[in-house]
């Protein structure tokens, strides 16, 4: 029993570890990575001229390495099957620093070696910290005093421990237009340090399969209305026909940007302004099709007492992980919103990249279909 005490207390030590280099990596300061050779890790966001000085102050340059993620070395000239790359910095230089990482027009300029464990774990970090998955990491003989240090499988594990320590902490309440029997349900953990809710929607029937919406926050187009997307409407007519229908669950989850988080869905959408389609941008950027995870969505749905489910949703990957993670998916239903000028790329996108379950012919009106 107390070696099992240990190892949780360990494993509840290193996730607090983990928190904190998230957002020493967020704040643009560098974490050290404790692996076989120890690396400092440091945003490239943070990599300029006037701040040189400050995270990699007194540092050699001798090793030092970008690592970038496949899709950011596709985009730049390099067609690889690594899944991530380190380029060698010989020079700490913010310009080419930028114009590797950074920049739209940015292109190889060197030979790219597989990034080694440490490194994916320092991409990992910012992919956490939700800064640009692009970090400069250096090695180091001893831990700089002051910096923070962790171990490569304690960030491995962190989405995994995160999802199992997932736990409701209130419920109230929440009258909604076209629904106004709704009780909003907020969850602790599942990804990174958010909360999620579930929005449980009139008195669904428990025993039997109930409908149920994997929603992504959305804060353009759930809360402004944007006309780039369909989620508001997604959003709103899902609980309006939940209403209409014996009641259901949306699974409101804050994984902004397919998970990339609300800056750089920003800075992907000044790059569709420039001409590149939603998934082209992401790329740019350094992000692969879709960030998220939904395995903590099934635990959820557990923790509110739901074994079956039918799945209101357009996207395969959603219906997927339900099913993978031990929840019984009796059916699924379609999720539909307007067509718009300004989404209409959008939506073919979603159709034909990433294999979203969309008929534009049939799109034209607010509607969820019958199963």
């Amino acid at each position: 029993m107390s070696f099992v005490v240990n190892v949780e207390e360990r494993h509840r030590r290193e996730q607090v570890e983990v928190e904190r280099a998230v957002a020493e990596m967020r704040a643009g300061r560098p974490v050290a990575i404790l692996d076989d050779r120890t690396i400092l890790a440091v945003s490239a966001e943070a990599i300029d001229t006037a701040r040189l000085a400050g995270p990699l102050a007194g540092l050699p340059d001798s090793g030092a390495r970008l690592i970038l993620p496949a899709p950011r070395l596709r985009r730049i000239g390099l067609a690889t099957r690594f899944e991530a790359g380190a380029i060698a910095l010989p020079v700490l230089d913010p310009e080419r620093i930028a114009a590797l990482a950074l920049k739209v027009d940015g292109r190889i300029d060197a030979p790219v070696a597989p990034a080694g464990r440490a490194d994916a774990v320092a991409l990992e970090l910012a992919r956490l910290a939700q800064v640009l998955p692009a970090v400069v990491v250096v090695p180091v003989a001893a831990v700089p005093e002051g910096t923070l240090a962790v171990v490569p499988g304690a960030v491995e594990a962190f989405r995994t421990r995160q999802a199992a320590t997932l736990a409701i902490v209130s419920r109230a309440p929440v009258p909604l237009d076209g629904a106004p029997e709704t009780e909003f349900v907020v969850f602790r953990g599942g990804e990174g340090l958010r909360d999620q809710v579930a929005v449980v929607v009139g008195r669904p029937d428990l025993t039997q399969p109930v409908a149920v919406r994997i929603h992504s926050a959305c804060l353009t187009g759930d809360l402004f209305g944007s006309l780039k997307c369909d989620c508001g409407d997604q959003l709103r007519g899902t609980a309006r026909w939940m209403a209409e229908h014996g009641g259901g669950i949306i699974l409101y989850l804050d994984q902004e940007g397919r998970g990339n988080g609300l800056a750089n869905k920003i800075r992907a959408y000044a790059l569709q302004a420039k001409g590149f389609d939603t998934y082209a941008a992401d790329e740019v950027l350094g992000f692969g099709l879709d960030q998220r995870r939904f395995d903590f969505a099934a635990a959820m749905l557990r923790h509110l007492g739901v074994a079956a489910v039918r799945v209101l949703s357009n996207n395969p990957e959603k219906v997927a992980a339900l099913a993978a993670a031990g929840i019984t998916v009796t059916g699924e239903q379609r999720a539909l919103g307007r067509v718009t000028p300004e989404n209409l790329r959008y939506l073919a996108a979603k159709r034909d990249v990433a294999g979203h379950a969309l008929d534009l012919d049939a799109f034209a009106c607010l509607a969820i279909t019958e199963p």
